[in-house]
């Protein structure tokens, strides 16, 4: 059993062990705490019945003037022994749905790298991203990423 819940500070800890432990793209504290602070509706955790954070979603508005408002997510991961439980359809349905109804974001978009074939087919088979653009040497290995987008109009009654 698991509960989806809105992240906390205290959860920021784990959060960023879980993290460390199954991507190789990591952030300071700092960049935890900076989210939480300014779009604290958007981060998201799972956490297993002991209290534990099994999985989160990491997530903003991004502030581009002149453009629709839109959200981005910044990270999403779930401990290996809980993948494939729909954990992470979980997280990221719920953060999209509150990008709408907080602040009215037209679409959401995220990277992801060309060699992530799980990711990749998550994002674009079950949860309905389109790739937008090809980012060369996006990840600090120099690896490419997909840049991909997927509409909320459907979330917002559009």
């Amino acid at each position: 059993m698991v509960t989806i819940r809105v992240a906390t500070v205290e959860d920021l800890m784990w959060v960023q062990n879980c993290n460390l432990m199954n991507l190789p793209e990591n952030y300071q504290m700092k960049y935890y705490i900076y989210h939480a602070m300014s779009w604290p509706q958007l981060s998201y955790v799972a956490e297993d019945h002991k209290g534990r954070i099994v999985g989160y979603v990491l997530a903003k508005m991004e502030d581009d003037t002149g453009e629709v408002p839109h959200g981005h997510i910044t990270s999403l991961a779930v401990m290996r022994t809980w993948r494939r439980l729909g954990i992470a359809e979980k997280l990221m349905t719920q953060s999209q749905r509150m990008m709408v109804e907080v602040f009215n974001a037209q679409y959401v978009s995220l990277h992801v790298r060309k060699s992530n074939r799980a990711a990749l087919a998550l994002y674009r088979d079950t949860l309905k991203f389109d790739v937008h653009d090809i980012e060369k040497k996006y990840y600090a290995d120099g690896e490419d990423a997909y840049a991909m987008r997927r509409s909320l109009r459907n979330l917002n009654g559009e």
